[in-house]
């Protein structure tokens, strides 16, 4: 019987207890239905198949057949015909030791299995659990990729007292802490034993690399599975609004329930008493009701809420018309900022904004900076603009090495703050180290010396008793790289006398003429709605002029971002399999390499692109454009969900690249640091901005206080 054991666990290993005691219950049982080596396997080989699918059918089939063997040889020695006996039988002995009663020849055989049914059910449940979960990916990886929500688990330390502080609904306090908390993505863990405290009416920005569960967090603190206290309003902003027949400016006010609720009521009061009037009867306590809600809309300012309102929507760039149109008519981005509004209306206790600026142009990012800067309550946002972090944050939280560390300050301050620590901390290891590199050649010199071996014990002890020696943990650095190409002799690229329109009614552009060569580095701004998607599209020939000509090089090879590229990404195919389809008949090495130069490396290029961040699919969809080897680059928005470090990398990668690049973004320091010339597009036409950057933030600003007064 020993022996189907140490072959079970030579085989397999990694065989589960339970599967184990039932394959080597049916070894050792021998049932009756087990006649061939076959049926052995029929009973048992897709069970030891599911336990290691690294063998194949036939290493299955031979490990059946070596067990049927033991098998049979085990019944053959137990029950044969010719078994010896090691001592003779004294039947008289036997019968007067069987029970009164009972009889030596019809003794009943014990434990006709051995096989515990509890342990069978629960070995088939298993089973049926790991058959489940394998055929799960190929229903559900295609159309929609897996939310990481459905997979994230949250644990944290509740405290006593605050717990029945706040069941007695005496807690007043809009302070949040949540203490001691792990987050987990599936078998990953994301953030272990972290401590987070909210200050009320303070505004915490909050930064670390793509991938680490900035975003998740979030979710977890809006569907309360971290704990906040159930006074305190969360209202997170990550949804856009649904399109439907409300008008915008109505859609905002409405999101005021409890103002909402009293106009309605309202209104159902004056219809009734309109019908009491006709019938010459009057209701006093109708009445009463009625004044009561007129005193409530006035103490809470009920007729100022249309102008706020208006307000908010003004400065995310919606003009009156467009207040009064149907949410359904507006696209993703618009219904986005729709709800950024909502969000900025109600006014929670705790505001978390996911990337707000990601749909927002300059004009409305520098509105939304002043707005949040006289914010009263609290806010959480997750953003990689350093500008706006800059302009709005008066705490800085950190996420990395599954900890979250808290800074006071804005960005530029958290970032001074932080290079500083790692100087000291870098410091003080390097002193530790050499205290101990002393110590420790002392025990070597006199470890041998009698007469010092007092010293060295003493020293052998003080080296225990030395807190443990931690290098300090940096980051590890972000490098992208686009791939070389050759020079192009100009004219490369050039819109000459271009006129477009898609409605004669509403020309777009009139009369342009731009061009671009192999050392442009060129910045495309204007407000959304102006112009700078259809401007790319020309340049991309995609879209063709009315009136005028695109110049094209024949040898221009344009590599296009956008976006659009990131949600387009087949989320249930992993990176390298991604690159495998668009571009085939490569080695595997090829697409990784591709990838990894984009910082898609080891475990990430398998994964499925749904699981991964934002900012790791928007990296596979610029490793994608790379793959075509492109001389000339146009991208649109490609800081979108990047992170900081990122974002610095892009700037560096894109001042290295030998061919032209034609930008359209809002990243201050991106602008900065790559782009040499501003298109800027209003009017219907596109002008070079002489003074760059700084001219044209300083038009916006202007434009916005003149709006202002």
């Amino acid at each position: 019987m020993a022996a189907f054991g140490e072959v079970l666990q030579n085989s397999f290993p990694n065989l589960d207890p339970d599967l184990y005691s039932y394959v080597n219950g049916i070894l050792e049982d021998g049932s009756d239905e087990i006649d061939t080596a076959d049926d052995l396997h029929d009973a048992i080989g897709g069970i030891l198949q599911q336990v290691d699918e690294t063998k194949t059918e036939q290493d299955i089939q031979k490990i059946c057949s070596r067990l049927y063997n033991m098998m049979k040889g085990s019944l053959e020695k137990s029950n044969g015909d010719h078994r010896r006996l090691d001592a003779p039988v004294f039947l008289g002995q036997a019968v007067e030791e069987k029970e009164e009663g009972g009889s030596i020849w019809i003794a009943k055989k014990e434990n006709v299995t051995q096989v515990d049914q509890r342990k069978l059910d629960k070995a088939e449940a298993k089973i049926q659990k790991k058959l489940e979960k394998r055929s799960q990916p190929e229903i559900s990886s295609r159309p929609e990729a897996p939310s990481m929500s459905d997979v994230a688990t949250a644990s944290q330390q509740i405290n006593r007292k605050d717990e029945r502080l706040d069941a007695s609904g005496n807690n007043r306090s809009c302070d949040i802490r949540i203490e001691q908390f792990d987050v987990s993505f599936g078998n990953r863990t994301l953030i272990t034993g972290a401590d987070v405290h909210l200050i009320f009416g303070r505004r915490y920005g909050f930064v670390g690399r793509n991938g680490l569960g900035k975003t998740t967090l979030l979710k977890m603190i809006s569907s309360r599975q971290l704990k906040i206290p159930s006074h305190i309003s969360i209202l997170h902003v990550e949804q856009e609004v649904v399109g439907d027949d409300t008008l915008a400016l109505d859609s905002v006010l409405e999101c005021d329930e409890k103002r909402h609720s009293l106009l309605q009521e309202e209104k159902q009061i004056n219809a009734q008493l309109a019908k009491s009037s006709e019938a010459g009867k009057a209701d006093a306590a109708i009445s009463g009701r009625l004044n009561e809600i007129y005193h409530e809309l006035e103490a809470m300012e009920a007729d100022k809420a249309p102008a706020k309102a208006a307000v908010i929507l003004c400065g995310l760039g919606f003009t009156t018309e467009m207040q009064q149109k149907m949410t359904k008519e507006f696209s993703g981005g618009w219904r986005m900022r729709l709800a950024l509004a909502r969000a900025l209306f109600t006014k929670p206790d705790l505001l978390l904004l996911d990337e707000p600026t990601n749909m927002l142009d300059m004009k409305a990012i520098i509105w939304l900076e002043n707005y949040l800067q006289t914010w009263p309550t609290t806010i959480l946002v997750v953003s990689h603009d350093r500008s706006f972090l800059d302009a709005v944050a008066t705490d800085i939280l950190h996420i990395h090495s599954q900890r979250i560390d808290t800074y006071r300050g804005n960005y530029e301050v958290f970032h001074k703050t932080r290079d500083e620590k790692l100087k000291n901390q870098q410091r003080e290891f390097e002193a530790q180290k050499q205290y101990r590199d002393h110590i420790q050649v002392f025990i070597d010199r006199f470890r041998y010396n009698a007469n010092r071996a007092s010293q060295v014990q003493s020293k052998l002890k003080l080296l225990e008793k030395l807190p443990e020696l931690k290098p300090v943990e940096k980051e590890s650095e972000v490098i992208l790289k686009f791939q070389d190409c050759d020079k192009l002799s100009p004219p490369i690229l050039q819109l000459d006398e271009v006129e477009f329109y898609y409605n004669k009614d509403h020309v777009i552009f009139s009369n342009i003429c731009v061009n671009a060569n192999m050392g442009s580095r060129i910045c495309i701004v204007g407000e959304n709605g102006a112009g700078k998607t259809t401007l790319l599209k020309l340049l991309l020939g995609s879209l063709d002029p009315v009136r005028g000509i695109r110049h094209v090089h024949r040898s221009l090879r344009i590599g296009y971002f956008s976006q659009h590229h990131v949600d387009q990404l087949d989320m249930g195919a992993s990176s390298v399999e991604l690159l495998a389809t668009r571009f085939p008949g490569k080695p595997v090495e090829v697409y990784r390499s591709f990838l990894g130069s984009f910082g898609v490396t080891g475990e990430l290029a398998t994964r499925p692109v749904g699981t991964l961040s934002g900012g790791q699919k928007s990296r596979v969809a610029l490793a994608t454009m790379s793959m075509t080897m492109p001389n000339f680059l146009i991208l649109d928005e490609p800081t979108n969900h990047l992170d900081m470090e990122t974002i610095e990398a892009l700037g560096k990668a894109l001042e290295k690249f030998q061919g032209g690049v034609v930008l359209v973004s809002h990243d201050e320091r991106l602008i900065r640091m790559v782009c040499t010339e501003m298109w800027v597009v209003r009017g219907g036409t596109v002008r070079s901005l002489e003074g760059g950057f700084d001219e044209y933030k300083k038009s916006v600003e202007e434009e916005l206080e003149l709006q202002s007064r």
